[in-house]
């Protein structure tokens, strides 16, 4: 229902919603924010006659253009970050072919009961409240669910990756691959915004075309063997524990429209390298293990030297991506929240910098990231601002 305080734009937003709940036979419900995210989306539970549902509301003026199939890095480029990182933007069919590529193989990701592709809006199954990390908190043992996660994960990777996706309504959303340009893009944040909120100025031009060389060469060790479709923000704030389901299907999943063809371990770091939440060292490598025990028991082939040697070069990838995007939401958009779950971030760092995967790259980081730079220093840093 629109209010007086809104703009006109707001306004018009509100009406398209209400004429999409209405032709969806929704229009009756009521409507409570349910939540929104780091980017444009947001989030609303519908409850009525019909019993409950989320609505995705996706503006699509909010974001960059998505990246074509078939665009060249300087076309990327030329069309903004969600192209080069290859990431959905203001597209809403990538979430819709992969929640149905999803069920269709008895995964749990929410149903699609209607969608308006042109306005960005979605009707979604509610999976309910049941986050992870919220039961986790409520006392619920974690072993368990994460490993019903690594054992949805596993069966998820048998599934061969498909070239295009179908969506039920016709017409199909192509699988695009996780390449060296996106790779690449998303550690040029720690040079882009991480370097320049500790010292206060950009970083030098030949310090992040070093840096990015040493990314280039360090990335040629991923295997083709290895890549999946890989939903890229699998993690306890985008999983719901669904214990009245069976198998794998306990697992539901969230928070998949930048799904990519990509290498096996990168949804392994998102698990248990998790920015949000702490994951005990233990806890990761008895999931490793039961990961890598699946994934032999399958392929007898199966390469457990390559898949550590990506988990640690994923890892690094991730986590440094990880550290320039909450110095950006803190210095751009106003969010000083985010620097504090750098320290976690800094300790996965760590980790993975000690992999012999990824020397070249250690030794960059510890020439131009000295000591003081690490672990809590923005923390402190936009502590300090926004006394």
């Amino acid at each position: 229902m629109t209010t007086k305080g809104q703009t006109l734009g707001e306004q018009a937003r509100e009406q398209l919603i209400e004429a999409f709940l209405a032709r969806a036979g929704w229009g009756d419900a009521a409507r409570s924010i349910l939540a929104g995210d780091a980017s444009t989306r947001s989030y609303d539970r519908l409850e009525g006659p019909k019993g409950v549902a989320v609505l995705m509301n996706a503006p699509p003026g909010a974001e960059s253009a998505a990246c074509p199939p078939d665009a060249d890095e300087a076309s990327r480029r030329a069309l903004g970050y969600n192209a080069l990182a290859r990431l959905a933007g203001p597209d809403a069919r990538p979430f819709v072919a992969i929640a149905e590529f999803l069920t269709s193989h008895g995964f749990s990701a929410p149903r699609i009961l209607a969608a308006d592709y042109e306005n960005g809006l979605l009707l979604l199954e509610d999976l309910g409240d049941a986050v992870y990390n919220r039961v986790i908190a409520a006392g619920e043992d974690e072993l368990p669910l994460y490993e019903t996660a690594i054992d949805a994960l596993a069966a998820l990777h048998r599934v061969a990756p498909p070239g295009a996706l179908p969506l039920s309504q016709g017409g199909s959303v192509p699988l695009l691959a996780y390449d060296d340009v996106a790779l690449g893009e998303e550690v040029r944040l720690l040079t882009d915004w991480y370097l320049p909120a500790c010292t206060g100025k950009p970083t030098p031009a030949a310090l992040e075309t070093e840096f990015l060389a040493l990314w280039r060469e360090a990335l040629r060790q991923l295997t083709n063997a290895d890549e999946v479709l890989i939903l890229r923000d699998y993690h306890a704030d985008n999983l719901i524990w669904l214990p009245e389901r069976d198998g794998i299907a306990r697992v539901g999943m969230l928070d998949f429209q930048d799904g990519l063809c990509g290498h096996r371990a990168y949804d392994l770091v998102s698990l248990l390298e998790d920015a949000r939440r702490d994951v005990a060292p233990l806890l990761a490598e008895q999931m490793l293990a039961r990961y890598a025990s699946l994934a032999m028991e399958h392929d007898p082939a199966f390469d457990l030297e390559a898949f550590h040697r990506g988990y640690a070069l994923l890892g690094l990838q991730r986590n440094t991506k990880i550290l320039g995007i909450f110095a950006r939401l803190w210095k751009r958009d106003g969010k000083p929240q985010y620097p504090s779950y750098m320290p976690r971030v800094w300790r996965y760092v760590e980790k993975d910098l000690a992999h012999p995967a990824v020397a070249p790259v250690k030794q960059w980081y510890d020439k131009h990231i000295p000591s003081e730079w690490r672990g809590d220093f923005l923390a402190r840093k936009a502590a300090e601002e926004s006394a």
